[in-house]
């Protein structure tokens, strides 16, 4: 399931793809930050005045943060009734961990 928010400047398709945020086919993040809440807000705030959130680097409208939401909540929905979703969810997470900890 892939939900195309935007093209950038540059070219590159910003796309939710399942629970991950993708910028140019690669991972950019998984979750949204409120500018609000950014720790770089000021500068956000002072080169793109209407964005309300940030994809990893890449700021959003209020209106493309509505996408990405929408599109993570269906994903997300469609995971919880898929017991393979589910198990693919836990082995992706117990390998974040594992590497977070430094083990490969």
């Amino acid at each position: 399931m892939v939900t195309l928010i935007k093209t950038t400047r540059d070219g590159r398709k910003l796309e939710v793809v399942g629970l991950a945020i993708m910028l140019g086919g690669r991972l950019e993040t998984d979750e949204l930050i409120e500018v609000k809440n950014h720790p770089y807000r000021r500068v956000i705030l002072a080169t793109v005045p209407e964005a309300t959130h940030m994809a990893g680097r890449v700021p959003l409208t209020r209106e493309e943060a509505k996408l990405v939401l929408a599109a993570l909540n269906k994903a997300e929905a469609h995971m919880l009734g898929d017991p393979a979703a589910i198990h693919e969810r836990f082995r992706i997470a117990a390998m974040r961990k594992a590497h977070e900890q430094g083990i490969e």
